[in-house]
């Protein structure tokens, strides 16, 4: 079982850039259903809205501060960048 899950997610390339905001021109609904996981120098982060691996960065939420708009707050951090797909439990 846990066999066709690890080729699942190795069949699957995960884009260079990817976003959580809907309006972003990096946003892909199909993929974040699949569950991405971001590696961020080594730690595994929660908070991250965007990412791209060729620049190395990636922009977490900068607490629950929110603009004039409603939208998160977030910083832009530079590093190594690995995105995976989590496995299903």
């Amino acid at each position: 079982m846990t066999d066709k899950t690890a080729t699942t997610a190795n069949a699957i390339e995960l884009p260079d850039r990817l976003s959580i905001e809907p309006n972003s021109p990096y946003f892909n609904e199909a993929l974040l259903d699949l569950d991405v996981g971001i590696r961020f120098k080594g730690q595994e982060k929660n908070n991250v809205i965007e990412y791209c691996v060729s620049e190395g960065w990636v922009r977490v939420a900068a607490g629950t501060a929110k603009d004039r708009f409603g939208n998160q707050l977030a910083i832009k951090v530079h590093g190594p960048v690995e995105p995976y797909i989590r496995p299903r439990s």
